[in-house]
């Protein structure tokens, strides 16, 4: 697997950034659940960001209260060649799953999760994002989608930019949850209330990943129509 940093890590490193213990990232490379290391001088792994990526998928996805044969299985379905940054969005699908958890850590460990300095033009972005709220000296973060939040760093846009478009996002999917929740009151109106729960709970990761893989497609169209005009 091809990495994606300028900065290989150790093992040791690698277990750092994710939380995790060398004794925990070993036993998921042991069932495949990561791919091998790069081989370096005198023998030592080298790790990028795709295995940081993947590993902090696993650990989300043993939070949403998965076994590890499920685990196995999910990330079995996954193309074998995604990046850091679609294995991220893999990651904030998954944390959808749940009710929202917000941590509050201190600057120093938001740096320390994000894994590099977080300039005030960043801090600001990843707000524009409603990744991370600040209040005073600390900082409100939601850990699902920090990850996919710093990779969006890089790219080229500005902090106005940022806002706008996260303004459509909300807009557009507030009312196709709209739409998708009167049609599920229809469908279940004579149910009874702890059914309508249940079907909800089962209903949820189902939709998400449907309108992500929907709005994927759309965007590629898009781009593709855009680039088309452009040549």
């Amino acid at each position: 697997m091809t990495t994606e940093t300028e900065q290989p890590l150790t093992i040791d490193e690698l277990a750092a950034r994710a939380g995790v213990t060398v004794r925990t990232v070993r036993f998921y490379g042991t069932r495949g659940l990561l791919p091998p290391p790069v081989i370096g001088p005198r023998r030592v792994g080298h790790y990028g960001r795709e295995h940081l990526a993947r590993l902090e998928l696993i650990e989300e996805l043993q939070h949403r209260g998965m076994t590890l044969a499920a685990i196995e299985r999910y990330l079995g379905q996954l193309p074998p060649d995604l990046s850091a940054r679609d294995l991220a969005v893999q990651r904030a699908v998954v944390a959808s799953w749940a009710p929202e958890a917000v941590e509050t850590v201190s600057r120093g460990e938001l740096e320390r999760r994000a894994g590099q300095p977080l300039s005030e033009e960043d801090l600001r972005r990843l707000a524009a994002m409603s990744v991370v709220e600040r209040d005073g000296e600390v900082f409100r973060v939601d850990p699902g989608l920090l990850r996919l939040g710093v990779e969006l760093l890089d790219v080229p846009l500005s902090h106005e930019t940022v806002l706008a478009a996260r303004t459509a996002l909300i807009e557009h999917s507030r009312a196709a949850a709209r739409e998708l929740s009167r049609l599920l009151r229809e469908a279940v109106a004579e149910r009874d209330a702890r059914d309508v729960r249940s079907l909800s709970a089962r209903m949820h990761p189902l939709v998400v990943q449907a309108l992500l893989t929907a709005f994927q497609r759309s965007l590629r169209e898009e781009l593709r129509e855009w680039l088309d005009e452009e040549g």
